[in-house]
């Protein structure tokens, strides 16, 4: 193949799902059933459209803002089945809920059921599974060598063997992910030294890089780039490492001691950079130091994890008070603020002397709280406290909003579980209710938690048609411009206040008694009934449910 596009291609043909989960790893996917095995072969990944809802054979299917609870989870899964579909992947939070049912009805059609992680986003995961299908497929004489996936120390000595070189494996931001052991001798140049002894290029050196558009040359070309000894600095070759499409990262090689590189370097780096590729993709799911700390807290939250890991990994005690927090800010774009928020707790947390592991998850963190005071009492004020200084170094640091849920304080690190449902409850209910509270635990905001749980536990429920509601949402989609369900949705809310509700609405009190007898005449609703006033106000929540807003 000439191009790695070419290869990709071909590679991605002989992908298997278990080869695919062992290069993109837990971080990204969770394996709920798999009725055919783990040998189905997967060709490619694509997103359910509604409006186009075919499915190809062999595809990975995203079921973006499907619940895996519902009958229409159940009609994907045997649509995919019926179309030889390799899997169908499911949003996070569910996967426990729904396992009776969906596994039954997977198994049936014979089609896999992922969950995605909760720390992986849908735009994350396509890039993620587009990478590894593309460097899943690749030829054993690639990606052995007697390296271990994941091992880039030993890749890199394995490179460094091939090009005659020192060689350096970096991410995008110029991070020293391995470096060869060659890059231990005392003739390695200064610039070197000083990349691994500061774990990434130095700044001044990325700075002039950029000026000079470098890396739009590293990212954009690919292929090797060559960079000629200028005096004390040795010649060097960089090669970016992609697969699918993404950009994973780099290696870099420099001759050592004045010796010349190997005449084939360039070459050997090429295939370098594509068996790296599943190397990088599995370091940045599974990855390093901290991110098994992170993976070690995830599965004690999810109850699916040993405490003796997490307090191993986190040096956190196994017994003794801790808790979860909840945050979310009010980014417009995830990126390079959830960072910014991720090492802002972090921080924050440390500065005032909680030991804590802060947890990235879908436009959120969740903060664990360890080695809380013994007493109850005092250990729910840390919490508290905890959360009234986030509220007010979060905007005053980053300038934006945020929502705060406190989680219960647990006894041990295996009451996480309980702790985390507790503050993203509160999390949920301050973001559906709005209003000036930023921070909260469940029994602050007890009527929004209930109401949201009728809610979740009516989902599921047949209601007959021909409602009030399921009337006056016909009669608005048949005319242009009626907005009769959100009159009645703002009146309700209001307790039938009409200048309260006219004013909401931005119109005149008439116009709103007009609107309300129209409603009256359209839907039939009975407005001095209290049960039609409950029932009405229901169906709305659970349509805004569906629709995935609040209606506030």
């Amino acid at each position: 193949m000439d191009t790695l596009s070419e290869w990709g291609a071909a590679a991605a043909s002989q992908v298997t799902l278990e080869g695919l989960l062992s290069v993109v790893g837990a971080g990204s996917l969770e394996l709920h059933v798999a009725p055919g095995g783990l040998g189905v072969p997967v060709a490619g990944v694509a997103v359910l459209d509604v409006l186009e809802p075919g499915v190809r054979p062999q595809e990975l299917l995203l079921a973006v803002g499907v619940d895996a609870r519902s009958a229409h989870a159940m009609d994907v899964v045997r649509r995919a089945g019926d179309e030889g579909a390799a899997g169908v992947v499911f949003g996070p939070g569910t996967a426990a809920r729904a396992a009776t049912g969906l596994r039954k009805t997977a198994e049936e059609a014979g089609t896999a059921v992922l969950f995605r992680t909760s720390w992986c986003t849908w735009d994350q995961l396509v890039g993620v599974l587009r990478a590894g299908l593309a460097s899943a497929g690749l030829p054993p004489a690639l990606t052995t060598q007697g390296v271990a996936l994941g091992d880039l120390n030993g890749l890199a000595d394995a490179v460094a063997a091939l090009v005659g070189g020192a060689v350096t494996i970096e991410d995008m931001e110029s991070r020293v992910l391995a470096y060869s052991s060659t890059d231990t001798e005392e003739d390695v140049d200064e610039l070197r030294r000083l990349t691994i002894l500061g774990r990434r290029v130095p700044a001044w050196r990325v700075a002039a890089m950029r000026e000079a558009g470098f890396f739009r040359a590293l990212w954009g070309r690919g292929d090797v780039l060559y960079r000629p000894a200028d005096g004390a600095d040795p010649e060097r070759l960089v090669g970016a490492v992609r697969a699918g499409g993404e950009v994973l990262g780099s290696i870099w090689v420099a001759a050592v001691a004045g010796r010349p590189l190997a005449p084939n370097a360039s070459e050997a780096l090429r295939a370098a950079t594509r068996a790296a590729a599943p190397h990088l993709l599995h370091h940045r799911t599974r990855g390093a130091d901290t991110r098994l700390v992170e993976d070690a807290a995830r599965a004690v939250l999810e109850g699916r994890g040993s405490v003796e890991v997490l307090a191993e990994r986190a040096g956190l005690p196994e017994t003794g008070s801790c808790a979860v927090v909840a945050v979310r800010a009010g980014f417009e774009h995830e990126g390079d603020e959830a960072s910014r928020l991720h090492g802002l707790l972090s921080l924050h947390c440390s500065a005032h002397g909680y030991r804590a592991v802060v947890v990235p998850v879908s436009g959120a963190a969740l903060v664990v709280l360890g080695a809380l005071d013994r007493d109850r009492g005092r250990a729910d004020a840390q919490v508290t406290d905890l959360g009234t200084s986030l509220a007010g170094q979060v905007p005053a640091t980053l300038g934006t909003t945020v929502r705060i849920g406190l989680g219960d304080v647990a006894a041990g690190l295996a009451g996480l579980p309980e702790s985390r449902r507790s503050a993203e409850l509160a999390l949920v209910a301050l973001t559906t209710a709005g209003g000036s509270r930023v921070v909260a635990r469940t029994e602050d905001v007890a009527e929004t938690v209930g109401l949201m749980q009728v809610v979740d536990a009516l989902q599921e429920v047949a209601l007959p048609p021909g409602t009030p509601v399921a009337r006056l949402a016909a009669f608005d989609a048949e005319h242009s411009g009626s907005c009769l369900l959100e009159t009645l949705r703002v009146y309700l809310d209001r307790f039938g206040d009409v200048p309260a509700a006219s004013r909401a609405l931005c119109l005149h009190p008439n116009s709103l008694r007009y609107r309300i007898r129209r409603i009256v005449e359209v839907s039939g609703i009975d407005l001095d009934s209290p049960d039609a006033r409950l029932l009405a106000q229901i169906q709305l929540r659970l349509r805004d449910r569906d629709a995935g807003g609040s209606g506030h």
